[in-house]
């Protein structure tokens, strides 16, 4: 079927949306069409690590249309979130950890289906999709059985696209991958989406004291609304040390949202001993960087990666999705709605910090 696409012809260039061409489902895979999708940092630097020409976005929510033969799970008609790939057959697949699956990366940032065939075409010309199993940048997205979850029926489709990497992210890390009790203390290191959703998740799980560090006031004082009990601007020096006169000896969990090396430093250096650190991202799309390793060596202290929250998703989205309806997520908090034709401008917008989460509307 022709379908409108954003299409990334070059890594340092806004996507174009073009008419191109969608195969239809295989036996396994879904056909949604796009009622709203978010945009993630991810996004941002997609294009240097997928074949170009491609179509990106993995935040997709829509109503599904077909399915193949073998599906299951959805039907016609079913409101959905679309979220990351994975294979199912894996031992990390089959322990529940979906995120961790020994084919996630290929199925993320391949640009192909598991197979290696494209889902995209434009004339001769072969586009790569696939991205996180779904290229939500389209009207019309192929998604499997496994990337896409339905939804409670009340959940507005036009908010839930983040639920499926950003939000399940950062409320993920302090749920599931930290499991931080009631009392436990908390430093959340940058307050983009990633970060706000683990403050809000924190706020939910009646954490102690909720600590949020960046170097924008105005996120730092929404951080403050949604749930964060102190607010520590970095421009201002001495973060462990002003961390540590509000959580005497250091804060047991911290998670390093910021992709910046100081932030990766005093995300260790603030915790107290035996504390966990939860990396969401790394400085410079994953260079090499240098810092001591003696802050974890001397205190216990352990440093852990977090993939997509360490979720499930068909089990973790609904109850984020039953958590926003309750008031306990009210991620819609962090939204700024685009139009689907101007995707370029809400990339932008994501790049320079003017949105903290948008979402373009078809």
């Amino acid at each position: 079927m022709l379908i409108s696409a954003a299409v990334s012809r070059a890594a340092n260039e806004p996507p174009a949306i073009t008419e191109i061409e969608l195969d239809s489902p295989r036996e396994d895979e879904v056909l949604v069409r796009l009622v709203a999708t978010g945009v993630c940092h991810t996004d941002l630097f997609a294009a240097h690590l997928v074949p170009l020409p491609a179509v990106f976005g993995h935040e997709g929510a829509g109503i599904v249309e077909r399915v193949g033969a073998r599906v299951g799970k959805v039907r016609p008609g079913d409101r959905v979130a679309m979220t990351f790939g994975s294979c199912g057959r894996c031992r990390h697949c089959h322990d529940a950890a979906p995120a961790c699956c020994e084919h996630g990366h290929q199925l993320q940032f391949g640009g192909t289906r598991e197979d290696g065939s494209t889902t995209l075409s434009c004339a001769s010309e072969r586009i790569h999709g696939s991205f996180f199993q779904q290229s939500s940048f389209a009207t019309h997205a192929l998604g499997t059985e496994r990337s896409v979850v339905r939804l409670p029926d009340s959940m507005p489709l036009e908010l839930a696209g983040p639920l499926g990497c950003g939000v399940q992210t950062g409320a993920g890390a302090v749920l599931n991958t930290l499991r931080a009790p009631a009392g436990s203390s908390l430093a959340v290191f940058g307050t983009g989406a990633v970060g706000l959703s683990a403050i809000m998740a924190a706020g939910y799980a009646n954490l102690g004291a909720i600590i949020a560090v960046d170097i924008d006031p105005e996120r730092l004082e929404l951080a403050r609304a949604l749930g964060a009990t102190h607010a520590i601007d970095a421009r201002d020096g001495d973060v462990v040390e002003r961390i540590n006169d509000i959580v005497r000896g250091g804060v047991m969990y911290s998670i390093e949202t910021a992709g910046a090396l100081s932030s990766l430093n005093e995300s260790i250096v603030c915790l107290a001993r035996r504390g966990v650190c939860a990396l969401v991202t790394v400085p410079n799309l994953g260079e090499p960087v240098s810092f001591s390793l003696l802050p974890l060596l001397t205190g216990g202290k352990r440093l852990v990666a977090v993939l997509e929250g360490d979720s499930v998703p068909d089990v973790f989205i609904p109850r984020l999705a039953e958590l926003y309806l309750a008031g306990h997520l009210p991620f819609d908090r962090l939204v700024r709605n685009y139009a689907f034709a101007d995707v370029a401008c809400a990339m932008n917008d994501a790049a320079t910090g003017r949105a903290i989460k948008p979402v373009l509307r078809f």
